[in-house]
């Protein structure tokens, strides 16, 4: 039965710290496994979410083992296992082509830097649509995509994902994402404020949907984690 209509809360969250994160190389459609660090701040942020009272209804991540690794945490310490789950490729982090898995200096503070000289803006961060047909044009293996087919992908599975929910009547949902992504889609929704930047593994950005329509709460929200942490402390004190 199609209900339709109601808003559906969304906690988009950034995958937990990986292997790649902490020594500082560009994952892309590469993977790692997340650290135990990783892993302990996922296993915070569900218990925040458990001591707030949330239950999702639907839980959706990119097909990454990262997203999966850190979904699986999450709905575990959250107490909310067990609900219907679906991954999606459409949610994957930017491609960055020959240089996935290849250190971030190399391609953030090398490649572009050099590709940018002859491109001169007014001082402002680089755009979305800027990088990503950088990255597109330095590609040597073919891999990479152009920023139509990155941002299309974005939206299309973000707002599918909105829309199959609000159909079923699910009130709360849970999507595991990647930083550039989700960045790359607040930025897509709001296009008149500066880029997400540094969102934190494991953080929470908040986005309601109703009648084919987004709006954007609070973006990269470390509350859930920080109330997870406190309650992690407080445990080991009194053991």
């Amino acid at each position: 039965m199609i209900l339709g209509g109601n808003m559906v809360n969304i906690y988009l969250v950034r995958h937990g710290k990986t292997m790649f994160n902490t020594i500082g190389r560009a994952q892309g459609w590469s993977d790692s496994p997340l650290t135990s660090d990783g892993e302990k701040g996922i296993i915070e942020l569900g218990l925040g979410l458990k001591a707030k009272h949330i239950k999702f209804d639907r839980a959706y991540s990119s097909d990454s083992g990262r997203t999966i690794q850190t979904m699986g945490l999450l709905l575990k310490y959250s107490e909310n296992e067990g609900i219907p789950y679906t991954y999606d490729k459409r949610i994957r982090e930017w491609c960055f082509g020959s240089f996935d898995g290849g250190y971030d200096g190399e391609l953030f503070d090398g490649v572009l830097p050099r590709i940018f000289v002859d491109r001169p803006n007014d001082g402002t961060a680089r755009s979305y649509k800027e990088i990503a047909e950088a990255i597109y044009e330095v590609d040597t293996a073919g891999w990479a995509e152009t920023w139509e087919q990155l941002s299309g992908r974005i939206l299309e599975g973000f707002y599918e994902m909105a829309k199959r929910s609000e159909e079923v009547g699910a009130k709360n949902i849970v999507i595991v994402s990647h930083g550039m992504t989700i960045g790359t889609f607040v930025k897509l929704l709001m296009p008149d404020v500066p880029r997400p930047r540094g969102l934190d593994n494991g953080s929470v950005t908040h986005l309601t949907y109703e009648n084919g329509k987004f709006k954007v709460g609070k973006v990269g929200d470390m509350s859930y984690r920080e109330l997870g942490s406190e309650l992690m402390e407080a445990q080991d004190d009194f053991a």
